[in-house]
């Protein structure tokens, strides 16, 4: 990134032009490590895999029922029941014509028989059964490979590992995984008027949530996190907090003292210590957002309102975390939702408002705004699904047009 035109002294950047200058800027992290099933979930990998073998491994039962070879079948024919195929025991033998073998859900299927018919299908009376119907050639049977071919390529570098990642790679036999190992996140707030928890508040003071709110952020993402707890709002305890996290960390994070007031020091302090390489941002809130390097570790330096500190991390500090931990993909869902009620803007900024999206029984999205929006207001933020996203030259919505929403996870709730 070109450092040599002072960013403080350009005009506002866009989202988008923000968000592309400083994912252009990094890297994935190339260092891996082994990591158990257990360890997976969440983590991204880091290695080209493929599949060791078949899956399932063997041609098997889909029914509880009865396992034969269909060719020449008559209605009501007779067959001989000659044993049992059950999962893990299998039938030994082979079955011939007029020949059948009980079966269960998922034991492989004998020798010699194209198809199993269901039990409700069939009449018993000892080892003779009579067939309701005819079954056709491969009913209600899984063939071997089904599901994935030996040799098939299963994840790609950059994946990120669900559920159901991790219980594939478990059936494949994989006890362990290559991933990329986590970025190392430092985090601190600065303001005087600061007060940790426990403490009585005096005059003036407020007690400091923003740390809480990035420690909770931070959890959802494959990252070491690390509190390095508040800095009062002067020089010198700022540079000597930078200088001590920037040796030690891959990732900054800091809330307050971003703006241009006297007490915002953020910005000398990182001209000092490392390269400035942008700031502020047009988006509300959070448009007062920094920036930069200290030695080898990136830096973003947040704004001090607590909904401001949630706008900035999910829009911009959450995709370069992403990309830092080797993720292939980092896009939000944004979907369309009908306005029920109107909306309020000033035209400007890329504006994020909170809101409660619902899918109704038709499948139609509809969202609706909350009061109170200011920047310092974290109760509707709390009550809140989703981001409302409206575009700078917006003057808002009325009720009944569409909208762009970002929902905050994909479980909708119906609490109001």
């Amino acid at each position: 990134m070109n450092s040599s035109v002072d960013p403080c002294q350009n005009g506002l950047l866009s989202l988008d032009d923000a968000l592309g200058r400083i994912l252009g800027s990094l890297s994935p992290l190339e260092a891996t490590e082994q990591v158990t099933l257990k360890q997976a979930t969440g983590r991204i990998v880091a290695e080209t895999l493929a599949a060791p073998f078949d899956l399932p491994p063997f041609t098997n039962s889909a029914m509880d029922g009865y396992a034969l070879f269909s060719e020449g079948l008559r209605p009501g024919m007779g067959l001989s029941v000659i044993g049992k195929s059950m999962a893990g025991q299998p039938f030994e033998g082979r079955v011939k014509k007029g020949e059948c073998v009980r079966i269960f859900t998922g034991a492989p299927l004998p020798e010699g028989a194209d198809s199993v018919i269901m039990q409700e299908e069939t009449l018993v009376t000892g080892n003779r059964l009579t067939l309701k119907r005819l079954p056709s050639k491969g009913e209600n049977i899984r063939p071997a490979g089904g599901d994935v071919k030996k040799g098939e390529q299963l994840f790609t570098r950059g994946k990120r590992l669900n559920a159901a990642d991790v219980g594939l790679l478990a059936s494949l036999g994989h006890a362990s995984i290559t991933v990329f190992q986590r970025p190392r996140v430092g985090f601190f707030s600065t303001g005087d008027e600061l007060r940790s928890l426990g403490k009585p508040l005096t005059p003036g003071a407020i007690y400091e949530s923003n740390r809480y709110q990035l420690q909770s952020l931070l959890t959802a993402l494959p990252v070491e996190s690390t509190d390095l707890g508040q800095v009062p709002d002067r020089l010198e305890p700022l540079l000597q907090r930078l200088h001590e996290a920037g040796r030690n960390h891959d990732v900054i994070l800091s809330t307050g003292g971003a703006s241009v007031g006297e007490a915002d020091l953020l910005e000398k302090a990182l001209k000092r210590l490392g390269q400035l390489y942008l700031w502020k941002v047009a988006i509300k809130p959070g448009k007062p957002l920094l920036f930069g390097k200290l030695g080898k570790a990136w830096f973003f330096g947040l704004p001090g309102n607590p909904v401001s500190v949630h706008v900035t991390f999910s829009q911009i500090v959450r995709p370069a975390l992403w990309k830092l931990a080797g993720a292939s993909s980092f896009k939000p869902l944004r979907i369309q939702a009908r306005c029920t009620h109107d909306l309020h803007k000033t035209p400007g900024r890329l504006e994020f408002q909170r809101g409660i999206v619902r899918v109704g029984e038709n499948g139609e999205a509809t969202v609706r705004g909350l009061a109170g929006q200011g920047s310092h207001q974290l109760k509707s933020l709390s009550q809140a699904n989703c981001y409302i996203i409206l575009p700078p030259e917006s003057k808002g919505a009325k009720s009944g047009e569409t909208v762009l929403v970002e929902p905050f996870t994909c479980l909708l709730t119906n609490d109001d």
